[in-house]
């Protein structure tokens, strides 16, 4: 009797409140329920046009108890009223907007899926994701259904195994949970070699081994539930970039990685709770600025920034991770397993045609260009800088013998010829910005620097030494003014302690990493 009470009340709520948004939106006639032709026991309202679907309700029912490893339930597992403790228990508060949403969802995929339903967690998480619009979210969540389907996702946790070379050099892993019990995965992206990992499993590989961990997620978020006896749906990632550089910009390796955001945003919304960036050095912003139009508004609104050790501040690190749980490699008393990470031999990296045949190709043939130089001779790359603060950045592999790189900025001077007024006489003169830096056989270089004056820089490559022609593949790019200074402000603008990267926006970056 006290659940059929609950469950009038209940109704007599739902009801008042839609007559109430009907009347606000001068709607005085709703035409009558009828039962729908496929299914007897389903009630759908008779649309009056495409934009009043939002505020309708389908009256399908939320399932008692979540279910675990896997994404569907069927309807008969399903109660036949709206369970508001189960609600709360297992989804957390919604309105009764919100509810009425996850509801008309579910409504839809009942009668496209034919009684099989993707679970409430996941409808709830699509639907955040596109702000409850039910619409947006059914045909986001289709696409992403029928992704799962064809790439075989669901058996992802069952099925992956973990390469040697993962296992070996990959710098992240599970450990704990923070201060509101949600799993905290910790990469170490300053210690990680993308380079050497694409050259050994491929872009084919890290996404697998990115899908392995949001599945890990997903599964750890559902026994948070369980055991925390309250809703516990994303989960936190904390990133240290202590020792990131310009080897971390590969094109290669970014092109992976905006690849596997695109998909992980597409798949995964609202998985993520909190993102912790510690230890963020000067060169991060231009990374930034490359990855950050990918991540949408509201997943950027969790990422927490610290350069240098504030992390360790009042406001840091201890005001989101329980003490005991802050890792001893960031100064706190807990041994993690994640691995510290090192550079992947060159002895392991598979040859293009290996990468080829096992799906995992990654090529670097559209975006570098290759040269041979002659002993005694240089190749250089003339480039207009039109804006003071623009970067350029680089990155190349010397393939044989060795080279002498550096960066140079013409600089004009005026000479007098006579003592006429107009004998004046305007002298190209080469300035070292960079360099020279002396690059072996093998080595790969990545660097950049910060214009602090328009005009016509330089790249040079030299050769003066070895018996044969050396050769080398090289990339370079510009990035404008606005784009990373505007990178920096937004970095410095949200709610974050980033000062050690705000006091560095306006010298040279000279971070060549050799290897």
């Amino acid at each position: 009797m006290k659940q059929y009470s609950a469950n009038i009340a209940k109704g007599k709520e739902v009801l008042e409140f839609f007559m109430t948004e009907l009347r606000n939106e001068g709607i005085t006639h709703v035409p009558r329920w009828l039962p729908s032709p496929d299914d007897p026991e389903s009630i759908q309202l008779e649309e009056k046009n495409d934009s009043a679907l939002d505020g309708t309700v389908s009256p399908v029912s939320l399932c008692s108890k979540p279910r675990r490893n896997s994404g569907q339930q069927t309807s008969k597992e399903c109660q036949s009223q709206l369970d508001t403790e189960y609600i709360q228990r297992y989804l957390g508060q919604l309105t009764l907007m919100q509810e009425s949403r996850l509801v008309q969802l579910r409504s839809s995929f009942a009668q496209l899926h034919k009684g099989k339903v993707p679970n409430d967690t996941m409808l709830l998480r699509f639907l955040r994701a596109r702000d409850f619009n039910v619409e947006k979210a059914r045909h986001l969540l289709s696409e992403s259904l029928s992704w799962r389907k064809k790439h075989g996702v669901d058996k992802v946790l069952s099925e992956y195994v973990m390469p040697q070379i993962v296992k070996d050099y990959f710098p992240g892993g599970w450990h704990h949970h923070d201060k509101d019990n949600r799993p905290i995965y910790l990469l170490r992206l300053g210690q990680m070699d993308v380079k050497g990992l694409l050259k050994t499993i491929g872009e084919d590989g890290l996404l697998k081994l990115t899908l392995h961990v949001c599945e890990e997620g997903l599964r750890l978020t559902e026994e948070a539930t369980l055991n925390c006896g309250k809703p516990i749906s994303t989960w936190c990632l904390l990133v240290d970039l202590e020792g990131l550089n310009m080897r971390h910009l590969w094109r290669p390796g970014i092109k992976a990685l905006l690849h596997i955001i695109e998909i992980v945003e597409a798949n995964y919304p609202e998985t993520l709770g909190r993102v912790l960036i510690i230890r963020a050095p000067r060169v991060f912003p231009i990374l930034w600025t490359l990855v950050s139009t990918f991540i949408d508004d509201i997943t950027r609104s969790k990422f927490l920034f610290y350069g240098g050790n504030d992390y360790q501040e009042p406001g840091g690190l201890i005001d989101y991770i329980p003490q005991e749980f802050v890792p001893d490699f960031l100064g706190g008393p807990c041994k993690t397993n994640v691995k510290e990470g090192s550079l992947v031999p060159k002895s392991l990296y598979l040859t293009e045609g290996e990468l080829g045949k096992e799906g995992h190709h990654i090529t670097d043939d559209s975006i570098y260009s290759s040269v041979s130089i002659a002993k005694g001779q240089s190749h250089e790359v003339t480039i207009n800088i039109p804006e003071a603060g623009s970067v350029i950045t680089w990155d190349f592999d010397i393939i044989r013998e060795a080279v002498n790189f550096t960066v140079h900025r013409i600089a004009k001077t005026e000479n007098h010829l006579s003592q006429g007024e107009n004998c004046i006489n305007s002298v190209e003169e080469r300035e070292k910005v960079e360099g020279p830096v002396i690059c072996r056989d093998g080595e790969s270089v990545q660097g950049s620097h910060v214009c602090s004056s328009p005009g016509v820089y330089i790249l040079s490559w030299s050769h003066t030494t070895g018996d044969h022609k050396a050769m080398l593949m090289y990339y370079y790019e510009i990035l404008n003014s606005a784009d990373y200074r505007g990178s920096m402000s937004s970095l410095q603008s949200g709610n974050s302690s980033f000062s050690a990267l705000s006091s560095s926006c306006t010298g040279t970056i000279a971070t060549n990493s050799l290897r």
